[in-house]
């Protein structure tokens, strides 16, 4: 229940499906149905990809199914850019995905092109690798087809699921633009999904919106107004904010402090805005011109943010992270698709009004104009859908309540040290800063849009638990994107990185699970642990030995990190005498 607001058919082609005429699609549907698949995924968000290769790479039957025909989440819908503040390695198919757009731009237009240096990462900034959402599309779609384990259903939603016990037994699809339905059995069921869509239909427990202060004794909990400052907040000592500049991650400037008594602190329904990731060219070959739209309301445009962009992204583009309707947004994340797509072209029709205003509009900069003017939609993105991306971009939609609850406190320093609570059945590290955009409408004298944050400072790199991924009363349903965290600290795992990362561990387990003939909540978590160090996965971020050199002793430090054994980021490993006496322990453990 929802606690209040709290060898398998391979299609050999993605287009074939695509492509399906009536009958045939009947065909291929029933095929389906008569199968039952090792794994489902419902979703081919950047999470629900990398979930479906490794389970079929580990040799699972894996049953994807997505929504739209387009596979990549917000990945191929506009993001443009990897949300991370960490450069290097951090799981085996989110290295191999951000490795082939490099090669992409690299290989097409050659090593010395403004395309392939545009793809790679900025000084600073949001610009941790760039790449356009057509190519990106391309390449996940690529990833998929190669795998002969995954059978790909399109066009298909999930409205009912049948439980036995702690058990799915089987989950009903209905078409996205049709009646067409059909049940499809499997032995796991993941919910990658940006919104949580499965987790209603199972019946487990999730919430939506924000906990209070108290809930979880997180500072900046509920009901919130921040103020930017240059000066560092005095939770912050000298000490730790000096440690926290020597972390190998990239920076961003600034801090926030509290306003009060306004931020109250209280818990609500209530989740952070969404806009359209809306990609701009500046190329009159490839732009199409803004016309004015209906309802043209100046008035109200002038009230509307639009400075976030990402930029250069090749081939003369850019990413426009702008505007956003904060209210609005509230009716999607429970809604159903007519009221979803009410939202989205509510935000949509906002996007061109407001790129409109910013061209033409006389109240407008003549500097500003001149800027916004060279830009129009680009041709060759989204073409069959007017340009315009296939998602928007949901920042939080319904978050599980697992057997493990992230919180703020899990990305904050414990005392004596510098590093957060670690787990022992840690699957994937937190690296982003605990950030959250507006949540409702309003500020406060100096302050930033209510609910908005981003605690640069604050925020410290975490591990997040299998546990959280786990609803209680189910063992074969894993929720690798909406997982059980609270409000704060998803402002510091909602990227796509991350998801990835969860992702490809959930495929993992899936697969161990069944090698050890036990759902997969009754895995045992230290064999996934040891499993994920030795597959490269970054579980301990350190800043004196990531996962990029692959052997004994980053494995070993990727497992006891889990454990506890480095109080601070650096693992004190400074002779080769400790590096030996470490990996001799982790060698024992792993054979």
């Amino acid at each position: 229940m929802n606690l209040p607001r709290l060898n398998t058919i391979h299609l050999r082609s993605l287009i074939a499906i695509i492509a399906l005429g009536a009958g045939m699609a009947s065909a291929a549907d029933q095929a389906i149905e008569s199968q039952s698949f090792d794994l489902c995924v419902i979703e081919a968000t950047p999470g629900g990809v990398a979930c479906a290769v490794r389970a079929a790479r580990e040799g699972l039957s894996v049953l994807l199914v997505n929504r739209t025909h387009h596979l990549g989440g917000i990945l191929s819908s506009g993001l443009g850019v990897w949300d991370t503040t960490w450069e290097g390695k951090r799981s085996p198919l989110y290295d191999e995905l951000r490795q082939a757009i490099f090669d992409h731009y690299r290989n097409e237009y050659g090593e010395t092109s403004a395309q392939y240096r545009h793809s790679l990462a900025g000084k600073s900034g949001h610009t941790n690798g760039k790449f356009e959402p057509r190519v990106v599309e391309q390449l996940v779609h690529e990833m998929v087809k190669r795998e002969p384990k995954v059978t790909l259903l399109t066009g298909y939603i999930p409205i009912a699921v049948e439980r036995s016990g702690r058990r799915i037994e089987s989950l009903s699809l209905r078409e996205f633009r049709g009646d067409q339905e059909i049940q499809v059995k499997a032995q796991t069921f993941a919910d990658c999904t940006y919104e949580g869509d499965v987790m209603p239909l199972a019946k487990v427990n999730y919430r939506v919106g924000r906990e209070s202060r108290e809930e979880f004794g997180e500072p900046h909990a509920g009901v919130i107004y921040l103020r930017p400052t240059k000066e560092k907040p005095k939770s912050i000592s000298e000490e730790l904010l000096k440690a926290h500049q020597r972390l190998n991650l990239r920076k961003f400037p600034g801090y926030q402090e509290i306003v009060l008594p306004e931020s109250t602190g209280a818990g609500d329904g209530n989740v952070q805005a969404f806009n359209y990731r809306t990609v701009l060219t500046s190329d009159p070959d490839n732009l199409i011109p803004i016309p004015k739209p209906a309802n043209y309301d100046p008035a109200i445009l002038k009230t509307l943010e639009y400075g976030s962009i990402v930029q250069p992204l090749p081939n003369e583009k850019i990413g426009w992270n702008r505007p956003q309707l904060v209210g609005p947004h509230q009716d999607y994340v429970e809604g159903d698709w007519q009221t979803r797509e009410r939202v989205m072209d509510a935000h949509w029709d906002a996007t061109m009004a407001l790129l409109y205003f910013l061209q033409h509009d006389p109240s407008v900069p003549k500097e500003k104009q001149a800027y916004w003017i060279r830009f129009g939609l680009a041709k060759d993105e989204f073409a069959d859908n007017g340009h315009r991306p296939y998602e928007i971009y949901v920042r939080e939609g319904r978050r599980l309540v697992g057997r493990e609850t992230l919180t703020q406190h899990d990305l904050m320093p414990q005392q004596g040290g510098t590093r957060p609570p670690t787990h022992a059945d840690a699957i994937a590290i937190s690296d982003w800063y605990a950030d959250s955009h507006a949540v409702t409408p309003g500020k406060v004298r100096d302050s930033l849009d209510e609910g908005k944050m981003m605690l640069h400072a604050e925020t410290w790199p975490g591990q997040i638990p299998w546990r959280c991924l786990l609803p209680v009363d189910l063992d074969n349903f894993i929720v690798p994107v909406c997982f059980s965290a609270t409000h704060v600290a998803w402002g510091a795992i909602r990227l796509e990185p991350t998801w990835m990362q969860t992702g490809e561990a959930t495929g993992f387990a899936i697969a161990l699970a069944k090698r050890e003939n036990v759902p997969p909540a009754a895995l045992d978590p230290d064999l996934l642990v040891q499993t994920l160090a030795r597959k490269n996965f970054l579980l301990t971020f350190c800043n004196d030995i990531d996962v990029s050199h692959p052997g004994p002793l980053s494995q070993a430090v990727q497992y006891f990190g889990t454990r506890g054994e480095f109080p601070d980021f650096e693992t004190g490993i400074d002779t080769p005498a400790k590096g030996e006496a470490l990996v001799k322990r982790w060698q024992a453990i792993a054979n």
